[in-house]
């Protein structure tokens, strides 16, 4: 029987509904992969550690996130709108086959035992433009280009990737409604996220102490 961890099952308990078949879903693909995977809790989020870090799932307001933490595990690029490796997962069906994720799992596993470990490579990225959507918006609020223009260059990128890759004109207005108003008060688009890693470190800081 697979080993779990309460504080994920609450975790799960409080997310919005929309991510509980996902999170539970991702989870019995890490246990289907890796049978003696352990269950843990950092930064906030759920984590799976085989022999080090394997990998992590977190859910936000509209979406969820999954991602291995060893880069030596061959994953097809994606368009990467959110943390992890496969965008933004809104539905079970954005995940990859079933056979397919446990594959990766397994492999990455394979990689921890093996002690083969790669951390997060950062490639030079091409700049893209501002969309003119998303600057016309930021105009019509009072301080938010200026704002956006304050941002880093890498959180400035996230926006326009977000607002780009909007499929339906609906899905776009509504994130350029969101990024307004978080650029309007100087927050990166995962801002969140950064909170809830924040708030582990200074934990980690203060139980060190």
């Amino acid at each position: 029987m697979p080993t779990k961890d309460p504080r994920i099952d609450a975790y799960i308990a409080k997310s919005a509904p929309f991510a509980r078949p996902i999170l539970k879903h991702l989870r019995a693909r890490v246990h289907e992969g890796c049978p003696d995977v352990v269950e843990t809790i950092k930064w906030g989020s759920p984590h799976f550690e085989h022999k080090g870090m394997l990998c992590g799932m977190a859910a936000f307001k509209e979406h969820c996130a999954f991602g291995f933490w060893n880069r030596a595990l061959e994953i097809p690029e994606q368009q990467r709108n959110a943390m992890g490796q496969f965008g933004c997962i809104t539905k079970v069906a954005d995940l990859p086959k079933d056979s397919i994720l446990v594959g990766y799992v397994r492999e990455a596993a394979r990689l921890n035992e093996a002690g083969k470990k790669v951390g997060p490579v950062r490639k030079a990225r091409k700049p893209i433009p501002v969309p003119k959507e998303l600057v016309a918006a930021l105009k019509k609020k009072a301080g938010a280009s200026a704002k956006f223009q304050a941002l880093s260059p890498s959180h400035r990128r996230e926006y326009s990737e977000w607002i780009v890759e909007a499929k339906r004109d609906e899905t776009k207005q509504k994130r350029l409604q969101t990024a307004v108003d978080q650029i309007a008060e100087g927050k990166p688009l995962m801002w969140k996220y950064m909170k809830k890693t924040q708030r582990a470190d200074s934990r980690r800081q203060t139980a060190d102490a």
